[in-house]
Formats: structure tokens, C-alpha cells, sequence
């Protein structure tokens, strides 16, 4: 059985994932191993995120990635799940549109 092509660059932006409700942007500052990650959150607070069993093989990513973060109920603050990364061209997009405007107000300190 043939494997389909690849996606477009046009396919890839047709639809980015936005944040919605408690969910928010960061960037993966450190891996720290097991599937855990250190996380600079956009919400100004840096986060022990993990990446869920359902998505550990699934998702590679490494230090710089754009990565969209569920906070934890308990110890949100502090903790929370890897859920979603953006490609390069993703990223360009939100760029754009004014959602990654405090990540370079982060990059200043």
C-alpha cells in the first residue's frame, strides 16, 4: 500500500492550533530526561512540563521548539503536559498574528 505525500506548506497553515482556555505557549528552555522538560511559559512562569504516554513517540522535540502547554490543576504553576508543537512555518504564522509578541519581551532578561 502507498504511503501518501507529505503535507504542503499551504496544508500546514490552513489550520495552526491556537491556545484555548488554560492552555498556553512556551519555549522548551531544557530537556531534563524521562520524557520531562523545563519550559518557559508565555504566562511569564517556567514549567516542569512532561510529554504524555499517548505522545512519546510521537513528538520530538528538542530546545528553542514553540510548544503549546496544558498546566496541571494541581501545581499549574509548576507543572504541566506537552500537548502540541509547532513546525518552523507554524511558528512564522504566529509571529505574525501577534501571539509569540511576549516571547521576545522574555528573550531580554
Amino acid at each position: 500500500m502507498a504511503r501518501p505525500p507529505p503535507p504542503t506548506d499551504e496544508q500546514l497553515l490552513s489550520r495552526v492550533r491556537i491556545p484555548r482556555g488554560e492552555e498556553v505557549l512556551g519555549r522548551l528552555e531544557q530537556r531534563n530526561g524521562a520524557s520531562r522538560c523545563t519550559i518557559r511559559c508565555l504566562d511569564g512562569k517556567t514549567r516542569i512540563c512532561r510529554i504524555p504516554g499517548r505522545l512519546k513517540r510521537r513528538l520530538w522535540v528538542r530546545e528553542g521548539d514553540i510548544v503549546l502547554v496544558k498546566p496541571w490543576e494541581f501545581e499549574g504553576d509548576s507543572r504541566g503536559d506537552i500537548i502540541f508543537k509547532y513546525r518552523p512555518i507554524q511558528v512564522t504564522w504566529l509571529q505574525k498574528n501577534g501571539h509569540l509578541d511576549k516571547l521576545s519581551d522574555m528573550d531580554e532578561f
